[in-house]
């Protein structure tokens, strides 16, 4: 802790609202200030949050100094104190150098790719304020600011993805990324319940002090079904990030966030929103850890997603969601760090993955600029010498991803390999065999993507052939800045992220689970080089460059095998480019089926039971009792008379009788 807590609170406040006051300035005063003030007061936000993380608080947390406590309590409800509150440390860091490098790329890109949009002042707002919320999340310490984050970074994807509003494609990406994150938030918002019921407190520190003395507890769900409490805790926290971070059956909303523009499919793939569920398991590692079950069920799940997802981009001719789908599949990569109990390397893996992922994005944006935002790999073709920057940043983002050294995903991606399989949790088999079988496919859409778009001849018309050009400066400049980190990434921060011990308290490793220190102790003191030559030697590596090699017979020395192989295996095609007709499960199964119980429920209990029996029922009912007392008041004197005679009459027998 700092003596001087007050000092550091403002720099930790100035991080998020900088980006805040960027977004407000530019939402608000968009028409006022132009496009250049729009997009001045954006990135000078998001620079100086860069700035603070990367050059004042980082450094801060590297001498050892930590921060956790409220800097802002707007209510207590109940007891229970709501308070903004940050829990700066090694984890969360290192997540928001990344989140805010990321971000500012994707901003000063912005300014060439949006350039002539009418929302250009609107876009710059909602991407600054996107930056804020993930901020807010990863900076978070206890689950109360960690959902407002969380619900914040998904309202914002859902105002970006359809961005475009025009668009039916993309009303209807949006809506569905919207529909399908509900669900994981309910289970997510289920957890949090389940956490304070348990633990009577929101506060991260004071749950994770408790959790081992609950550890042995159980809850009775169903009669005579008993589920361990933090097993149940763990699992219902991960159906949230199974939303968030696109993991199988929930990732079918991040394909068709494509409809977006380029720039927020970079910051939403690479940085943000995706990254959520993953920091969020890594955060609660003190809960994950006193759970075989819940790991076990993260280390299926995201093998599953990597080798299946994987298996899709395989077949894509959208060049967006072939990097669509790498994400998820990566995505899944790291979940099956996090399951493995190496959460140091599945962090690893999100921060070089957030250089080069982004780094594909926004090269894949300068190709579409170039082709008048043609998306279609079908149509491209031969354009090496007339986009060279964007074609070697593409080629550097290509190398990193397919994990091949020097580049950053050799070191990260082997990695996984290796913790994977030092683990003994439940499925840990399956799951190596997944990584490993997904290195080659991983290798082999990445390099179908570039071969289809910079090789061989072009498919384009004459028209856009005549004018492709490379991009402007402010387009090429950030993929610059990542093409260098996706290099030099790895052999940066491998030692003190994974070899070294930069997290310290910030992730917690029962000794039973740690396979990262195992790996770590065959190279400690060594240096880099034994692990380097090991990896060079490795299955994964060699089989990345089978995948490479594969891709390159196919596409550039034999162009007539792709067609060949689909006629033999139409099959198998026809699967995988319709996604496992996930998304036609999803439309006649769980849409109208919803629509065939909203209909029910509005036939019989609107219709029937609300306007039928206690509408119109109780106004026939009065219109049936006033038809009868209508004919009492006839306004004749010997009718009234003839009442008082029968009251009379009953009340005298009605005393006698008593």
């Amino acid at each position: 802790m700092h003596g001087l807590d007050l000092d550091y609170k403002l720099v930790y406040l100035a991080i998020p609202l900088s980006c805040l006051l960027g977004a407000l300035l530019a939402g608000l005063l968009g028409r006022t200030i132009g496009r250049v003030g729009a997009h001045s007061v954006t990135i000078l936000g998001v620079a100086a949050a860069f700035a603070l993380s990367a050059f004042v608080v980082l450094p801060d947390v590297l001498a050892g100094n930590t921060f956790n406590g409220p800097v802002y309590t707007w209510a207590v409800s109940g007891g229970i104190p709501l308070e903004v509150g940050f829990q700066i440390d090694s984890l969360s860091a290192l997540m928001m150098a990344v989140v805010t490098f990321v971000s500012l790329m994707v901003h000063v890109y912005t300014i060439g790719y949006m350039r002539d949009d009418p929302g250009y002042q609107r876009f710059f707002s909602y991407i600054a304020l996107f930056t804020f919320s993930m901020l807010m999340l990863v900076m978070a310490n206890n689950f109360l600011q960690l959902f407002f984050g969380w619900e914040a970074v998904g309202l914002m994807s859902y105002l970006l993805i359809g961005f475009w509003f025009t668009r039916d494609t993309a009303t209807h990406a949006q809506l569905k990324a919207f529909l399908v994150n509900r669900v994981g938030d309910f289970g997510f918002l289920l957890g949090i319940a389940a956490i304070y019921m348990t633990f009577g407190t929101l506060d991260y520190g004071a749950v994770f002090a408790i959790a081992p003395q609950v550890a042995g507890k159980t809850i009775s769900i169903l009669p005579g079904v008993d589920w361990n409490v933090i097993t149940l805790i763990c699992i219902l926290l991960f159906v949230g990030a199974m939303g968030k971070s696109a993991q199988v059956p929930l990732h079918v909303w991040l394909p068709d966030s494509m409809e977006g523009p380029t720039p927020i499919s970079a910051l939403i793939h690479a940085a943000t929103m995706v990254t959520a569920g993953v920091f969020m398991v890594a955060r609660m590692s003190p809960l994950f850890e006193l759970s075989d079950t819940a790991l076990s069920v993260v280390l299926v799940i995201g093998a599953v997603t990597g080798l299946f997802m994987g298996f899709v981009g395989m077949v894509q001719n959208d060049i967006k969601r072939v990097i669509a789908y790498s994400t998820v599949s990566q995505l899944g990569y790291m979940m099956v760090a996090l399951g493995a109990s190496a959460y140091s390397v599945g962090i690893f893996h999100l921060m070089t993955h957030a250089f080069f992922k982004a780094l594909l994005f926004l090269c894949a944006g300068s190709v579409i600029m170039a082709l008048h935002h043609e998306q279609d790999l079908r149509k491209m073709g031969g354009l090496k010498r007339r986009m060279p920057i964007t074609f070697i940043t593409f080629w550097i983002g290509s190398l990193a991803l397919a994990g091949i050294f020097p580049f950053a995903g050799f070191f990260s991606k082997d990695l996984i390999v290796e913790a994977v399989h030092g683990s003994h949790l439940p499925g840990s088999g399956f799951a190596y065999f997944a990584v490993l079988a997904g290195v080659f496919v991983t290798a082999f859409y990445t390099f179908r993507l570039l071969f289809m778009t910079f090789y061989g001849k072009p498919r384009m018309d004459e028209h856009t052939l005549r004018e492709v050009k490379e991009s402007p400066w402010v387009v090429t400049i950030p993929l610059m800045f990542l093409a260098f980190f996706s290099i030099v990434a790895g052999f940066m921060f491998i030692d003190p992220l994974v070899f070294g011990d930069y997290f310290g308290a910030a992730l917690k490793v029962l000794p039973a689970h740690d396979v990262v220190r195992e790996i770590a102790g065959k190279y400690q003191g060594q240096g880099l080089g034994p692990f380097i030559a090991h990896g060079l030697q490795s299955a994964p590596f060699l089989l990345a460059v089978a995948g490479i090699v594969t891709a390159w017979m196919m596409y550039v020395r034999y162009p007539h095998l792709p067609d060949r192989a689909r006629a033999k295996a139409e099959a198998v095609y026809t699967l995988l480019l319709n996604k496992y007709f996930l998304d036609e499960f999803n439309e006649f199964v769980l849409v109208r089926g919803a629509r065939a119980v909203g209909r029910l429920l509005w036939k019989i209990g609107d219709v029937k039971l609300i306007d039928g029996l206690a509408v119109n029922g109780t106004a026939r009912v009065i219109g049936w009792v006033s038809a009868i007392v209508r004919q009492i008041q006839s306004g004749y004197v010997y009718h009234y008379a003839f009442a008082m005679i029968l009251g009379l009459f009953l009340l005298i027998t009605f005393y006698l009788h008593r």
